[in-house]
């Protein structure tokens, strides 16, 4: 059993507000429960207007399950949000 904890760390330089945000991360959170089935918070920066941090946790049976579950999420997030990527980090147990 490996459980995996994804960071993400996103950059929006067209919002101007924490409402604009808000309903950004709700989006995002909520495409990501529907699709994969993964526990998802925003974890840091809820005050910062421009950049936007998200945590997402998930079991798998094995390491190479994770890390496959891991690029597809990487790559939804990509192909989904209009933010930029900054960082991501990775850390399975």
């Amino acid at each position: 059993m490996t459980i995996s904890l994804m960071t993400v760390k996103l950059y929006a330089p067209w919002v101007h507000s924490l409402k604009e945000k808000r309903m950004i991360v709700k989006s995002i959170c909520q495409k990501l429960r529907n699709k994969f089935n993964v526990s998802v918070i925003e974890s840091e920066s809820q005050d910062v207007q421009q950049t936007i941090i998200i945590s997402i946790a998930f079991l798998s049976d094995s390491r190479a399950a994770a890390d496959r579950i891991s690029d597809r999420i990487s790559r939804f997030i990509e192909n989904n949000v209009d933010a930029e990527i900054t960082d991501l980090l990775i850390e399975q147990f």
